[in-house]
Formats: C-alpha cells, structure tokens, sequence
C-alpha cells in the first residue's frame, strides 16, 4: 500500500515548531521572571534527570505496544497539557515539579516518532528520511521567527501556542500507518543486546560528549545572546540561521552515509562543535553570533540523523524502539543534565564566556581520543 508521506513531513514542521517555541524561549521566560543562572541551569537539567528515567520505559512500552502509534499518542497528548500548567504558578518548586512532568513526556517524542517514520519508509523500501526531517528544520525556523516577534511583548503566550502545536501533531499521526511493537508477539530480546553491539556504543560515546556541549548551548545560548545585546527577534533570526544550516546534510545524508564512513562523519561533526564554541566565545556583538549559528548544520542535525539511521539500521527490530529512545536518553537526558546543571555551576563561578571555551576544549579532546580509538577499530569494527 501506497503511504502519503505528506503527513510525516507535516508532522516534523509542527513538531520542531513547537521544540523551537519550547527549547529556545523557555530559558528567557525563566531570566524574565528573575532566577538566576543556577537555578535555570538546575531547572533545565532536573528535566533530563527525568528523561533518563522515562526513555526505557517509553521505548519499552513502544517495543511490546501492538501498536507503537498508541505510545505516540500518550506523549503528545501527555506533553500538550502538562505544558499548559506551566503559567499556574512562577514559583522555582512549582516549576520544578513541571519540568518533571513535562520532560516525562516530551523527551521520548522524538525516538517513537523516528522508529514509526522510518519503519515506514523500511516498509516501503523509500530513503527519504532525511527530506522528511527537512520538514522539521523548516518548522523550527519558520516558528523561531514568529514567535520571536511574539514573545517580544508576549512571551508567556508560548505555553499555549505550543500546547496548540501538540493538538496539530495528535492529528496528523492519526494518519499514520499503524506500525506494531515487534516484541507484542513472537520472540522477546533482552535490551542488553544493544549493550554488546561495540560499533554502536563508540558511536554513542562520541555523540554524548558533542551532545554534552550542545546541551550547555541550548539552555544558556538564548541568555547569553541576550547579554551579548540580541533581543527575542534577533534571537528568532539566530535560530532560523542555525535551523537553514541543516539543509544540505539533509539533502545529502543518503549519498553522504553511501560515501563516507560513519567515523569520519562524526569526527567532522566534532571539529565544527570545537569551532562554533571557540568562536562563540571571542564574539562581543550578537551581529557575529549569526554568522557562526550556520555551523550548527554540521553539528547536531549530523549526530541525529547519523545515529538514528544507524540505529534503525544495525538494531534488530525487535529492539528498534529501545534503541532510539536509549539514544534519546544519552543526548536529552544525560547529556543535557550535564550541559545544563554542571554548566549552570560554571557559569555562576566562570561566566559564559569561558564556559563556551572550555566545551571548545571538551569537543577538541573529544575529537582526538575517539579519532585514535577509531584508527585502532577501523577494520572491522567501524567499516561499513
């Protein structure tokens, strides 16, 4: 049967739209309100401590679901109302226990709706992963810029707007094709199997530190924009740069991963992390920090789309839920309460400036040591 992928490009543009309202602008509602950087560093971090929880239990419920949709379902559903919460109370317990809440939901979105979408395009022997997840990129400048001239003077109306965006995307998947849990009948996999794969735990390894790094920039980076002198439109246009950045790994990742061993991909994607956070902090003006957002499509788009399509690829399928949401767990769970609580710390001690220098030095360490333990590996461990 002929599938209208239509509806999964439609569901990236919203789902990223609203990651964008969330993701960027939660961290400047917090300074509005008056905390500091440490408690928005534990704020933001204590959600991922959350997510380190919920990503084994959702990908098992994905896994033995005899329709992995359901599992969909509850998480947008579950992340729509809990975010509508938020405006009841600006008290730091209050917030604190939503962060939960909501993080429960929402981290886990992301690796069910990868696992349906490419078991889909599985199905229909299609690789069109990566223009599909272009929806996603476009979503998320489209909305950087809109409500960056929201929130302006309305930056408290992003709790609705995104519980809105949920509502769109419970709609749209409705469409989807119902794809089962592999483990709901037939042989059961213990999820230790993933931990005996060698190739995919170096992988891992390399995309936590980089994601560790990311996660310092997504919870300080609008802040610290802000204190470069950007206001939330400046801030919009910054994201929109970052987001459009993406387009030609995204064209391309089929040729790319056709051409290019994985290794070497990540390595790239390391040497453009070590960059961007170098430069990120020498910049005095928000005017450079634009010019420099362009590396984020050699950044995080190329660790997502890598390790999720390597995942799909190299994990069987009884597994394949398990697998994206224990990678979801390393990048929006650890590695963000990292990024965000520890980071939060050094910047109250070091400042934000040379918070960004040392995860420069992090991702050029990171780079090194994994580029020697690829070179001892190479045959066969990483070829492809």
């Amino acid at each position: 049967m002929k599938i209208n992928l239509y509806y999964f490009v439609l569901f990236y543009v919203f789902i990223y739209a609203g990651n964008a309202v969330y993701g960027t602008f939660l961290p400047v509602y917090f300074q509005d309100i008056g905390f500091t950087s440490l408690q928005i560093g534990t704020l933001l971090s204590l959600g991922p401590l959350v997510a380190i929880l919920a990503q084994p239990i959702w990908g098992a419920f994905g896994d033995k679901a005899k329709i992995k949709n359901h599992i969909l379902y509850v998480l947008l559903a579950g992340s729509g109302l809990s975010m509508l919460l938020y405006p009841l109370s600006e008290q730091f317990a209050f917030l604190l226990f939503m962060m939960c809440v909501f993080t429960f939901f929402q981290t886990s979105i992301f690796a069910i709706s990868d696992t349906i979408t490419l078991e889909v395009l599985d199905r229909n022997k299609s690789q069109n992963y990566g223009l599909i997840r272009m929806g996603g990129t476009f979503g998320f400048a489209m909305m950087s810029i809109a409500f960056g001239i929201i929130a302006q003077d309305h930056i408290k109306s992003m709790f609705a707007v995104y519980a809105v965006i949920m509502v769109v995307c419970f709609l749209l998947v409705l469409r989807f094709p119902k794809i089962e849990g592999h483990q709901s009948k037939g042989r059961k996999m213990s999820v230790t199997v993933l931990f005996r794969n060698r190739k995919l735990m170096l992988y891992l390894g390399i995309n936590f530190v980089l994601q560790i790094t990311l996660g310092y920039y997504y919870a300080f980076f609008p802040i610290y924009f802000k204190e470069l002198g950007g206001d939330n439109l400046l801030l919009g246009w910054s994201m929109v740069i970052s987001s459009m950045s993406e387009i030609p790994f995204l064209l391309f990742a089929n040729k790319i991963f056709q051409r290019v061993k994985i290794p070497y991909i990540l390595l790239v994607a390391a040497a453009a992390t070590a960059v961007r956070w170098y430069l990120f902090s020498v910049i005095d003006s928000p005017y450079w920090a634009l010019p420099v957002q362009a590396l984020h499509g050699l950044i995080f788009i190329v660790l997502t789309v890598t390790m999720a399509t390597f995942i799909n690829q190299e994990v069987p399928k009884e597994l394949k839920a398990s697998g994206q949401t224990f990678n979801g767990l390393l990048n929006l769970g650890a590695a963000r309460i990292i990024g965000s609580f520890v980071g939060g710390i050094a910047t109250y001690s070091f400042g934000m400036r040379n918070v960004f220098m040392y995860n420069s030095v992090v991702a050029l360490l990171c780079m090194a040591v994994f580029a020697v333990i690829f070179w001892k590996v190479r045959e066969p461990a990483v070829s492809r």
